[in-house]
């Protein structure tokens, strides 16, 4: 039986993705609240905005008793450690992506909420979008037939690079999963997601060709798929001005029927017969001038709202600790390839 009461969430981390649960939770997400906010030099603004407390340490937040649970917008090199302390103080997770730099890291959040009897989620917005589930209906309806292969593309121009790191210095930290992961781990759960198989092997190259002093800021994969399905992922975020159209977050589809070319935030196009067919168009808006607009909020809604659902329901996470280990497993299985310059078999152990 579903719990009537509303869970009273943390939010852990104060920057942009700290205020878009923030805003998620206050004005789009049934059956929960805002209650205190922590971490980060923003803390005390954020928390101003929407009228709630500032607590000076993540500690402080974890040890109030009207916390139920946590949102971590936090550095992901950051997140095994706090996630240690929530499950302590029994709270519930919900851990933005990548979930952590390595699989060691996300074993030990794994095994800290599961001792505590806590719920572990992971943030994976690509399950959630319109765009997204409407192409993944399309093979779960059949209309492509079995997947053959998939390409994937996350390409960002250096200038625009620089400024993000100029706003995030904690992406040049080494101990943590950068640039690259940050991209990469919405591109390989989206693969999974989309093919309901698991990645087998992985062979990569990775390098960073600009000045930044930042690893791994290109790195290009091919993935094998349980029952031979190829798949080509490119992450690079050092493209020379003007970039390339159409290439923030793009996935093209082959099946053996028809295939689907998809970018995000401009269109979803079926190609079959002789002809393609533009069959979705995503509702516009500005991305960095409108972060509390609903449509960009969707996504992000839905991760929080299934989160609140399965708190109330006693149940584990739709998207759990595992879910957010295997796309960090393939990542990390690239950048192991990458180092070695040969093919990686996967699942990988902990310790390479």
């Amino acid at each position: 039986m579903a719990d009537t009461k509303p869970v009273r969430l943390g939010m852990i981390g104060s920057g942009f993705m700290g205020l878009t649960y923030s805003e998620a939770i206050v004005s789009q997400v049934a059956g929960a609240e805002l209650v205190a906010v922590a971490g980060g030099r923003r803390a005390p603004a954020l928390a101003a905005d929407y009228d709630l407390p500032s607590e000076p340490t993540v500690e402080a937040l974890l040890a109030r008793t009207d916390v139920d649970g946590v949102v971590l917008a936090t550095p992901d090199q950051d997140r095994r450690e706090i996630t240690e302390k929530a499950a302590a103080a029994g709270k519930h997770v919900l851990a933005e992506k990548p979930m952590a730099p390595t699989i060691a890291d996300c074993d030990a959040m794994i095994a800290a909420c599961d001792s505590a009897g806590v719920n572990l989620a992971v943030v994976k917005t690509e399950r959630f979008r319109k765009i997204t589930m409407k192409a993944k209906a399309l093979i779960d309806e059949g209309v492509i037939g079995p997947i053959r292969m998939m390409r994937t593309v996350s390409a960002f121009p250096l200038a625009t690079t620089r400024e993000l790191f100029d706003d995030r210095q904690w992406m040049f930290d080494q101990a943590g999963g950068g640039l690259f992961m940050g991209m990469a781990s919405h591109n390989t759960d989206f693969l999974r997601w989309l093919t309901g198989r698991e990645a087998t092997r992985v062979f990569a190259q990775a390098s960073t060709f600009s000045d930044l002093k930042a690893p791994n800021l290109s790195v290009m994969a091919q993935i094998e798929f349980a029952e031979g399905i190829q798949a080509h992922m490119w992450i690079t975020a050092e493209l020379p001005s003007p970039s390339l159209p159409s290439s923030e977050v793009r996935f093209q589809v082959f099946g053996r029927d028809a295939m689907f070319d998809l970018e995000n935030f401009e269109f979803l196009e079926l190609g079959r017969g002789d002809s393609w067919e533009r069959i979705y168009e995503p509702e516009r808006f500005d991305y960095l001038k409108e972060p509390k607009s609903p449509i960009r909020l969707f996504p992000h809604t839905g991760v929080v709202q299934e989160f609140v659902d399965s708190i109330r329901e006693q149940r584990p996470p739709a998207v759990g600790g595992v879910e957010g280990r295997k796309a960090v497993e393939i990542c990390e299985a690239c950048l192991r390839s990458a180092q070695t310059g040969t093919a990686v078999d996967l699942p990988l152990s902990a310790s390479p």
